[in-house]
């Protein structure tokens, strides 16, 4: 799988939308005076132990090896994984079906992804090079390059954070694309491995750990792990076709509080509103 890092990927798009389509949005509070909404408080941040309940089922392509999930404008932005199979894409929440689609040539599998300012960044696993897109037309800008593998990705209005399957996460300014500080994760004192999609939530870092039906609540200053969120048997009535189809991708809108969680090449995407336990 190895190639040159200074490639630049060839990308296909397909354009598959009509303008009404893309205009869909997930679900938000009703806001009557065209001001811009105010910014949802949930009451599960006073709790450290928290549960969830399922809201709504959304659909989704279920060939879709989903490695990172976004809410942006009303829309998901995926990046889905596998040689030959990887791409970024914006999907319309009601209809599962992609608006734009952008296909990684090579060998890249694509990774975590997250928007910033208007920009996408997008990783890949072993090939140490990222993406860099247009949000609103994921129109390819340039790559960029790191150490490491790339599992997920997420940022905090300013910075990025970056995980790489071990127990660290790595603080990335986007101006350089150069690492600031490195986050050592630790539940109960024990060094936490496996951390994969992120999403920064209300000040926490969400983070599958791949190969479990877990997410973990981390503390983004200490590293420390608030509480593990048991997902187990969220999606019962789909048996899974791969252990390889596990829970992964992480997504929050703002807006209203609520949570989206789905998994590699799930069928369904899972509207959950978070609870103290």
């Amino acid at each position: 799988m190895k190639i040159s890092h200074s490639l630049t990927p060839v990308l296909f798009t397909a354009l598959l939308c009509t303008l009404p389509s893309c205009k869909e949005k997930l679900p938000v509070a009703q806001n009557t005076n065209n001001s811009k909404p105010e910014k949802f408080s949930p009451a599960w941040k006073k709790s450290a132990e928290l549960r969830y309940e399922v809201v709504k089922k959304l659909p989704h392509d279920s060939s879709a090896f989903l490695q990172g999930l976004e809410i942006h404008n009303g829309q998901w932005l995926e990046s889905t994984g596998l040689v030959g199979q990887s791409s970024i894409r914006r999907v319309t929440p009601a209809t599962g079906k992609p608006s734009i689609v952008k296909n990684l040539t090579g060998n890249y599998f694509g990774e975590g992804l997250t928007e910033l300012n208007g920009l996408v960044y997008q990783l890949t696993w072993q090939h140490q090079t990222g993406f860099i897109y247009d949000a609103a037309t994921l129109e390819w800008k340039k790559n960029f390059n790191y150490q490491g593998e790339g599992w997920g990705l997420c940022n905090d209005g300013s910075a990025l954070y970056l995980s790489d399957g071990s127990n660290q996460i790595r603080v990335i300014d986007p101006a350089t694309m150069k690492p600031t500080r490195t986050i050592n994760v630790t539940w109960k004192g024990r060094s936490v491995k496996q951390l994969n999609e992120l999403e920064w939530i209300e000040g926490e870092i969400f983070a599958n750990i791949w190969q479990s039906d877990q997410i973990a609540r981390i503390d983004p200053q200490t590293g420390k792990v608030i509480s593990m969120i048991d997902f187990t048997g969220i999606d019962r009535e789909h048996p899974r076709r791969s252990p390889d189809h596990v829970l992964n991708g992480i997504a929050y809108d703002e807006t209203t509080g609520l949570l989206y969680v789905s998994g590699k090449c799930w069928p369904q995407i899972y509207e959950v509103r978070l609870l103290p336990k």
